[in-house]
């Protein structure tokens, strides 16, 4: 659940591309880093919004497009199924408060779309990143509430204020020393892992038993059958569906039949209509800000993947605005840190809906956020969410991060990465099987996890391997340049 997901051209293709796109979206950008913050600086601060006018079946919905409220509504909440299960399941491995979490991934979501201007689609979810250093920092064991929460709370906000940092620099310098420092086979190869690293523990969680096993199945196919055989709306729905059909499903064979555990509907009667989550203060250990601090890191890497995921399905250069989203992802993470929330990065399940759905309206996450706002301010709706059997949700999962895998294939295919040479297949190899299996180094107390051991390699092993290309890539751009 990073995450993220998340390609550009040679970076001359890329720059006569995308200019092309930009001229015809009339946003006057340009791709390289020398004059992005003066072209930005020109624009309107939003996006210049447009009613979408195309066929569903035929035309994917633009990023600065809109669909009717109805519609609108229906997709923010399919967005918030899909953040669903990981954004309550991260703060359950850190102790944290879950309730407290959905509400600050709404807020979180919708501060994003205001800093961005609405020109990035995205979900901030509560990020995975955080879990091993959190855990090594507070000494949790991974049952009830944190005791030491305030200590990891420390960290998080210490790590979002790195991040902001960063974020302000991008805006200031441009994206290149950044893109430079993780090309396509570096973010392609990040993007695919989160994708493999999730899936063993998808898979162990609906494997438990046989009527799991064999009802995640059956949320697949129902995903999968709406995705292929129905047409325009519905298919955009399929997770949504999908879901709502194999709680049908469920139901029937569970509560009806007798045949698994059935669905217990005592939380939703029992819970209240409207109250406000648990808060919590942070305090600032050294220890722990050593230890939390860099996981920013890791979030610049998942939401570069993010940028590029984004930029191949959507064909619009979205990398000016970089900075920006870094610059707000940051805030958030400080944000939610210092009230009792985990570290916030940009959800790699919602660019799996994305890829499925071929909408990419910002207002749709808007509505997610509202969504997901509500889910945090009343335990009532989050009660009805929460009753989702753990077999339905994995099924759901395993569509999810298939999808993110591939969108990281995806991301070296259309950036037309070459692996005839060495330096590119064995980033790409090493990083994959490092991340799929976990691989972890611990370091002074402080464990990277099999994501964040995978994403420090593939970044050092591209800066090895592939220093001629680098210097080729230079010299092609200084040529450039010139030309102009």
């Amino acid at each position: 659940m990073y995450l993220v997901a998340r390609h550009k051209f040679r970076y001359n293709d890329a720059v006569l591309k995308m200019s092309k796109t930009m001229q015809s979206d009339n946003q006057n950008l340009n791709s390289r880093s020398g004059n992005q913050a003066d072209v930005i600086s020109k624009e309107n601060w939003f996006v210049d919004w447009k009613p979408y006018r195309g066929d569903l079946e035929q035309t994917p919905v633009a990023i600065h497009e809109y669909l009717p409220a109805g519609q609108n509504i229906a997709l923010g909440l399919q967005h918030v199924f899909a953040m669903f299960g990981a954004t309550v399941l991260a703060p359950l491995l850190m102790g944290f408060d879950p309730s407290l979490t959905m509400l600050m991934t709404g807020i979180s979501t919708i501060l994003f779309f205001l800093i961005t201007g609405g020109r990035v689609p995205s979900y901030l979810g509560s990020s995975f990143a955080f879990i091993g250093v959190v855990a090594a920092a507070t000494g949790y064991v991974g049952a009830g509430s944190n005791p030491n929460i305030s200590l990891a709370l420390g960290g998080i906000m210490a790590c979002g204020i790195f991040y902001a940092l960063v974020g302000l620099i991008v805006m200031r310098t441009g994206t290149q020393w950044i893109e430079r420092l993780m090309p396509p086979v570096v973010t392609g190869a990040v993007v695919m892992i989160i994708g493999l690293n999730l899936a063993p523990i998808t898979i162990k969680g609906v494997s438990s038993n046989a009527f799991d096993t064999w009802m995640a199945l059956l949320t697949v196919l129902s995903i999968t059958t709406i995705a292929v055989f129905t047409k325009g709306m519905l298919r955009r729905l399929l997770l949504l569906v999908g879901l709502a059909l194999s709680y049908l499903f469920y139901f029937i064979l569970a509560n009806v039949m007798g045949l698994g555990t059935p669905i217990d509907f005592a939380p939703i009667i029992n819970a209240a209509w409207i109250g406000l989550p648990q808060f919590h203060s942070p305090s600032f250990d050294a220890k722990a800000i050593l230890l939390i601090a860099p996981v920013f890191i890791i979030l610049i890497a998942e939401n570069l993947g993010h940028f590029k995921a984004v930029s191949a399905m959507t064909g619009q250069n979205i990398s000016p605005y970089m900075g920006r989203a870094f610059f707000a992802d940051g805030l958030c993470t400080t944000m939610s840190g210092a009230v009792g929330g985990t570290g916030m990065t940009t959800y790699a399940e919602n660019i799996g809906v994305m890829a499925a759905t071929k909408i990419y309206s910002t207002v749709v996450f808007v509505v997610a956020g509202v969504f997901a706002m509500l889910l945090g301010l009343s335990p009532k709706f989050g009660a009805i969410i929460s009753t989702i059997p753990v077999a339905i949700l994995g099924g759901a999962s395993i569509v999810v991060f298939g999808l993110i895998t591939i969108a990281g294939a995806r991301i070296w295919i259309s950036n037309r990465v070459d692996f005839s040479q060495n330096g590119n297949m064995l980033v790409a190899a090493v990083v994959v099987i490092m991340g799929t299996g976990n691989f972890s180094l611990h370091i002074a107390g402080f464990d990277l996890g099999g994501i964040g051991t995978a994403t420090f390699a593939a970044i050092l092993m591209n800066l090895i391997f592939n220093r001629q290309s680098l210097g080729k890539e230079n010299r092609d751009e200084h040529d450039a340049f010139s030309a102009h």
